[in-house]
């Protein structure tokens, strides 16, 4: 999976969540939950709803890591190749 189709797969998630994103609206490079107003549970249903659907761990040490969506897409890309590897 290529990181253009794993950010679709993530917004699609977060939009789940939270139906009110605007893809246009939202900077990849910047904090989520601050542009999408999400609280602390609605971030861990997106982990753990990305956990199901592209059976990637995720553990909790790691959330600090996830903070854009830039950060999101390259550490699921870094656990999907080494899984396919």
């Amino acid at each position: 999976m290529n990181e253009t189709e794993i950010k679709s797969r993530v917004l699609g998630i977060i939009k789940s969540v939270a139906p009110e994103l605007e893809e246009g609206e939202l900077r990849a490079d910047r904090p989520l939950r601050d542009q999408i107003d999400l609280d602390s549970m609605d971030w861990l249903n997106v982990l753990v709803a990305l956990h199901e659907k592209l059976h990637v761990d995720i553990p909790e040490a790691d959330y600090g890591k996830l903070v854009t969506l830039d950060n999101l897409v390259a550490y699921l890309h870094g656990k999907l190749a080494s899984r396919a590897a």
